[in-house]
This record gives structure tokens, sequence and C-alpha cells, in this order.
């Protein structure tokens, strides 16, 4: 079997889905496409990005208390070098913590990081190796 590289949905576990809604849709600018009472969902360009309750979560992966975030992050690249600093000033606007300045990184480009209101770690990036391509698809290594 060979399996496609693909990733359909991602979806975060929150605490307050009207606060994490705010942060999204007033810092990133993202339109929801569905949402009830547990789970928000946002179209992305290739796959879904979902923010659901923790405690819903929870029982819909049967895991008894999940871990809190922080082990990973997520990452939202920009086609030029001023907007990382744009982008990352109306992340904060919207709830965001600023874990690292926009800086420039040894590989080269420009990285800061923030984390979402329930401690999601963001990375804001422009790397001029990375183009992004006219669906919005960040290409490695070009």
């Amino acid at each position: 079997m060979d399996m496609q590289h693909q990733i359909s949905v991602v979806t975060l576990g929150v605490s307050d889905l009207e606060r994490s809604k705010r942060f999204y849709r007033d810092g990133f600018g993202w339109t929801p496409v569905f949402e009830n009472e547990e789970i928000v969902f946002y179209q992305m360009n290739g796959f879904v990005f979902g923010t659901w309750l923790k405690g819903s979560l929870e029982v819909d992966t049967r895991v008894r208390e999940l871990p809190a975030s922080g082990a990973m992050s997520l990452a939202h690249n920009v086609s030029e070098e001023g907007e990382v600093q744009a982008v990352m000033s109306a992340l904060v606007a919207a709830g965001a913590t600023v874990l690292r300045e926009a800086d420039a990184p040894p590989q080269g480009g420009v990285r800061g990081y923030v984390a979402d209101p329930d401690g999601h770690i963001w990375e804001i990036a422009w790397n001029p190796a990375w183009p992004i391509n006219e669906e919005g698809h960040v290409v490695f290594g070009v």
C-alpha cells in the first residue's frame, strides 16, 4: 500500500471555544466554515483546521487527560519578510503571547513564535527558500 502524503485535518484542543474563535478570526483573519457548541472548522489550503473543546476531544479519543500543548509547533509562512512582524502584531492584538520576537535564524529568513490563548505554539516565518505558490502552499527547498 502506497500511502498518500497528506494531512487532512489538524485539530487543537481548546479550553474556551469562543476565545479561540476570536483569536483565529481576528488574528489570522480565518472564517469558520462550520461551528457548533464544541468545535469550529476552518477551510485551509488543502486541509481543514479545527479547534475542539478539550473535554470533548478527550471523550472522542478516549484519552483520560490530554497533555498540555507545547510539545509541537505549527507554522504560518508568509510571502514577504515584512509580513512576519505584521502577522505577529495582529495575533498579539487577538490574544497571543510572544514567545520569541521575530529575528533571523542561522539558516536564513525571519521567524518569530507566539502562543495562542491555549498555549499552542505558532511559528510565523518567511523563508526565501520555501516560496508560497499560487494555491497558497509552501514548496520545500525550491
